[in-house]
């Protein structure tokens, strides 16, 4: 694997990790039953933290990107066609 794939892989593997963190914590200004800030809808999150999300993204998708590049070393995963 080179290493334009390899960044390829995890890059894909990051928005994965993170669309998948996004909804873990998250709780809406209706669901805690307070009043949102002017301009904002009740059904937004309270506080996003996305921040946080994405470096647990960003390591989620190091511990897969390592996983698939032993797969491809050791031929358990075919990437050539």
């Amino acid at each position: 694997m080179g290493p334009l794939l390899g960044a390829a892989i995890y890059i894909i593997l990051w928005w994965l990790s993170f669309f998948m963190m996004l909804p873990v914590g998250a709780q809406s200004f209706h669901e805690a039953d307070e009043a949102p800030p002017a301009g904002s809808d009740r059904g937004a999150p309270k506080a996003p933290s996305l921040g946080k999300k994405a470096l647990w993204a960003a390591g989620i998708a190091a511990v897969l990107w390592v996983v698939v590049a032993w797969g491809v070393s050791t031929d358990l995963f075919n990437m050539r066609p």
